[in-house]
């Protein structure tokens, strides 16, 4: 037998893969529950698009030919999001979007990265950093909560003791905690902390919306797990008008062009001021059970620099 179909097969046999599963089908459903009991609209994933997320680090390209056009397999739904809260009608939406990042092979290691994934992604019209950073905590908790008391035996089985985070979660600005722990600064206080906390202003893709009287600082945000497991969510309140997206993304190397139909519609004055952001589910996951390695609660995971069979 293939060491690859083994390696699976041995997997979907697992009492604690299993126990995970059941997990994250709790956590999804918290999830739906509290989106559309704060009147939220669920829209259905986009996963192949002339415009996608261009990150803030390196991948290796996902884009096909078809139909002579260039299409780019999906990294993130920001700039559809942004784009659909533009409507009057949707104000406040989210999805559960499978994301493509062909994510270096050094990355292989870190037991937080995938290849593919799936992300909730929120976005609120009009709305600022506080506004969602206060929606984000209570779904944290509200998650946190209905999986401590749906599945205690797969907590106990797992091992895993979990504890509704207080409200508010700490803050602490990115020049700060660089000035004192470094780069690595990140790993730093998600194996220090005790519950979940904020980090703010990051200098990161050209549509975070960077202040105006403050060149530099950005009204963006990462949600970051305690334990040492790291980034939960990234977002921000986004950049609309066409005059600073541009000047943005020529500030970063990148081509105006690369994002034709999401420019066209800035400069048309159709973009409005909003704030979301986004987490991954098996990160999430992962934070939930205490399992380290993010490819120990998929049945067909596939970790940067592996060989996938399936």
């Amino acid at each position: 037998m293939d060491e690859g179909i083994g390696k699976v097969g041995k997997a979907l046999r697992s009492e604690r893969l299993a126990a995970a599963l059941r997990v994250q089908s709790t956590a999804l459903k918290a999830v739906g529950d509290f989106m559309h009991g704060e009147g939220f609209v669920q829209l259905m994933p986009v996963m192949i698009s002339p415009i996608t997320d261009p990150l803030c680090h390196s991948v290796y390209d996902a884009s096909v030919e078809y139909a002579g056009q260039k299409l780019s397999l999906t990294k993130s739904m920001i700039m559809h999001k942004q784009i659909a809260v533009s409507s009057p009608h949707l104000p406040k939406i989210f999805i559960v979007s499978p994301n493509i990042r062909l994510e270096k092979e050094e990355l292989r290691g870190t037991g937080k990265h995938l290849i593919e994934f799936s992300q909730v992604d929120i976005e609120m019209r009009e709305a600022g950093k506080e506004e969602f950073m206060g929606l984000m905590e209570r779904l944290l908790c509200r998650i946190i909560g209905t999986v401590k008391h749906v599945r205690k035996d797969e907590l106990a089985l797992l091992g895993r003791k979990l504890d509704v985070p207080a409200l508010p979660f700490p803050r602490i600005e990115s020049k700060e905690a660089l000035a004192k722990h470094g780069d690595g600064f990140e790993a730093v206080l998600s194996g220090s902390m005790g519950q979940p906390f904020w980090v703010m202003d990051l200098k990161r893709e050209f549509y975070d919306r960077e202040d105006p009287e403050r060149k530099g600082y950005y009204h963006n945000y990462d949600l970051v797990y305690p334990e040492g497991f790291g980034e939960a969510l990234s977002g921000g309140e986004r950049d609309w008008e066409y005059d600073v997206l541009k000047r943005k993304i020529a500030e970063r190397g990148q081509r105006e062009e690369s994002f034709a139909p999401y420019m066209e519609m800035a400069r048309e004055g159709w973009l409005v001021p909003s704030a979301g952001g986004g987490f991954g589910v098996e990160r999430l996951v992962r934070y939930l059970t205490g399992i380290k390695s993010i490819g120990d609660v998929s049945p067909f995971a596939k970790i940067p620099g592996e060989r996938f069979v399936l």
